[in-house]
């Protein structure tokens, strides 16, 4: 085994540079390897004394039993290395798009990204989406190309594959001898050699015009001004270097940590008090809470108390806070002191309500956006084996929300038991089996089934006044304005009163009411893409409560929806199909029957490619179908995408929040409730 590469890069001296630390995710398609090149950049490091093997559930990132039983990463995992004098957080993310919620949350705290894809196999379905989104984020990312010494491995066929299904931008940092071969070697290019020089100046040209004019009249940059446009080029998301290697063997990982270390920037603090974000939460056997919080700005210590706060799924803000009774950071030398400073990562106890999301200090003071993600689209419920576990499995789920807040998890009337939402159906089996093993109830799951959204199709307007003459049924006065939201706005709640015409309380109250009730829409679904505006409100004097506003706001808001009508939309997914040519007709029409719209069909010399949108609830049946379709060479992807309005009567969903639509039945709710 080749495990050279370890002692040429694991005392490596940074020379100048007085970046302290930089966090790096490791992100692929399933079975990339993405998990064996963790391991192996820990060992080479010197960070473990022995390699993990992922077949033998050994790896140091993948702890939890059903990761190393099933030999996936289900839960991002933090480890640290150093090179030289600098530390390297190191995140591994999950490879499965079930949970793509993990890398969600995991890419809103790192400096650059390691997008890993094999050799053999290729640009995959997984490796297509975390690349649109790494572009669309501008965050620096290594493309390592793993697994050479396999057999079936491809140098210039895969360099292609990637200019042509990922991204143009890529400078090939090298080439490989005897690939697919046990034998193979990656070579590293050398600024000194002007062949290599040449390379990647053509593909830095290939997006500055200035670089192009001065190739066309003679005058290339030397060495070390071209070695400073490939860093600047790459921190800013323009060019991806390109690395090939094996992350077994350790081929071409001292090549690729030079990359890290070279081209993935820190990224500078910003402001001076204390900004950062919660990615992940771990529960311990007594329940307590470790929290993983990247700071962006600022420093916190132990005892020190912290206010943090987080926006729902339905829209309301919860704040809460509390004091640190445990702050660890990671890569810390043992003997430091117990201080987290911009740019490092820390485990933090003694924050009882810590959820996956919350942030500390406000979006405005710098911390990046949370990336965006399709939201689950099946929906599944919940109910526990024995019915005396209820309330045990309610807690279960509670816990596992504060883990992963996409779950989204609501209970259903009458012990109906609780609706989750869903990426796929091995998401379901991990929560089953978290259930099981993690908190002793044995859970039963009904059938998945897609959601739908409901978008406002015009405006309506209502309202509930105060009366002069008594008869009150509320001591409120509620005027609401339903709209049309931008594609993709969520909810908004906007006023259109005088500022301060309510105590704060009742304002807060028709504000998170509203968000709240849009969570079931008329149809009974969520909605989405809707602004809804104060237009009117009143109270009296220490009469009125914010309950009553509590009370008032949905019967308003659910008739002002009523009047602007809804439309329902359903999920789709983007595809892209590779069939030989000779099944093109049966393809053609089982994409048809279920509803594909074909936007593009290509026909090469052997084979022909659709793309297109499918509704999601179809995909499985069409990947039922598929092998018999297509002779068992169908080559097949799909990635959530936007929705579109349902045709005919459109779907409902039963709803389980009361909220009718006329006084008479809501009154009679409040009544009985």
């Amino acid at each position: 085994m080749h495990t050279t590469s370890s002692s040429t890069w694991r005392t490596r001296n940074t020379g100048s540079d007085t970046r302290r630390t930089l966090n790096i995710g490791i992100v692929a398609h399933v079975d990339a390897g993405k998990t064996s090149l963790t391991e192996r950049l820990l060992f080479d490091a010197g960070a473990i004394d022995r390699l993990g093997s992922v077949d033998e559930g050994s790896t140091l990132t993948d702890s939890g039993e059903l990761e190393r039983r099933r030999g996936i990463t289900i839960r991002t995992a933090v480890a640290p290395f150093r090179v030289g004098g600098r530390r390297v957080n190191l995140i591994d993310t999950p490879g499965h798009g079930d949970f793509i919620a993990e890398v969600e949350r995991a890419l809103g705290v790192l400096d650059g990204a390691v997008l890993v894809l094999s050799a053999v196999e290729g640009v995959q379905a997984q490796t297509r989406v975390l690349m649109k989104t790494l572009r669309r984020l501008r965050l620096p990312t290594l493309i390592f190309v793993n697994k050479t010494d396999r057999a079936g491995a491809r140098y210039a066929g895969t360099l292609a594959d990637i200019r042509r299904r990922l991204t143009p931008g890529v400078v090939p940092m090298g080439a490989v001898r005897d690939i697919g071969t046990p034998g193979a070697r990656a070579v590293p290019g050398s600024f000194a050699d002007p062949a290599f020089r040449d390379t990647v100046a053509e593909a830095l040209a290939e997006a500055d015009e200035a670089l192009l004019a001065r190739l066309v009249d003679g005058a290339p940059p030397a060495a070390g001004e071209l070695r400073a446009l490939l860093a600047d080029r790459t921190a800013r998301g323009l060019v991806h270097p390109v690395y090939f290697g094996s992350a077994l063997s350790g081929d071409g990982i001292a090549a690729l940590v030079d990359g890290i270390v070279g081209h993935l920037p820190e990224r500078p603090a910003e402001g001076a008090g204390p900004v950062g974000t919660v990615f992940a939460v771990e529960r311990g056997a007594s329940g307590e809470k470790t929290a993983y919080l990247r700071l962006f700005s600022g420093e916190l210590t132990e005892r020190q108390h912290v206010a943090l706060h987080r926006r729902e799924a339905d829209g309301t803000r919860v704040e809460h806070s509390g004091r640190i009774t445990g702050l660890d950071v990671i890569g810390a030398e043992p003997g430091e002191r117990r201080l987290l400073t911009a740019g490092d990562i820390a485990k933090v106890r003694g924050l009882p309500r810590v959820r996956v999301g919350d942030r500390l200090g406000t979006a405005e003071d710098g911390a990046r956006p949370e990336p965006h993600f399709a939201p689950p689209s099946l929906e599944t419920v919940v109910r526990p084996a024995r019915p005396a576990d209820a309330a045990r499995l309610h807690s279960a789920l509670t816990a596992l929300a504060d883990q992963d807040p996409l779950i989204g998890t609501r209970a259903l009337p009458a012990g109906g038991g609780t609706s989750v939402l869903l990426y796929g159906e091995v998401q379901k089996e991990i929560i089953a089996a978290t259930l099981s093993e993690e908190f002793g109830v044995d859970a039963l799951f009904e059938p998945s089934s897609t959601v739908h959204r409901e978008r406002p199709a015009g405006s309506g307007e209502a309202y509930e006044q105060i009366e002069r003459h008594g008869g009150h049924d509320f001591w409120a006065t509620v005027g609401l304005r339903v709209e049309p939201g931008p594609p993709g706005s969520g909810t908004a709640f906007r006023r259109d009163t005088e500022l301060g015409a309510l105590p704060l309380a009742f304002d807060r109250a028709i504000e998170e009411t509203v968000h709240r009730t849009l969570t079931q829409g008329l149809y009974g679904w969520p909605v989405t893409d809707c602004v809804v505006t104060l237009t009117r409100s009143g109270f009296v004097g220490p009469v009125s409560t914010a309950a009553d506003f509590r009370q008032v706001t949905p019967l308003v808001l659910m008739r002002a929806l009523a009047e602007a009508g809804t439309g329902v939309y359903e999920p789709c997914h983007t595809f892209e199909l590779e069939v030989p040519l000779g099944v093109l007709s049966a393809v053609g029409g089982a994409l048809a029957s279920l509803g594909a719209e074909l936007h593009d069909t290509v026909a090469e010399p052997m084979v022909c490619v659709f793309r297109g949108v499918i509704p999601a609830r179809q995909v499985p049946v069409l990947e039922r179908r598929l092998p018999a379709l297509a002779h068992g060479e169908a080559v097949w992807w799909s990635t959530p995408a936007d929705d579109r309005r349902c045709v005919g009567s459109p779907p409902v969903r039963a709803r389980t929040d009361g909220n009718p639509l006329n006084r008479a039945e809501y009154l009679r709710h409040l009544a009985g409730a």
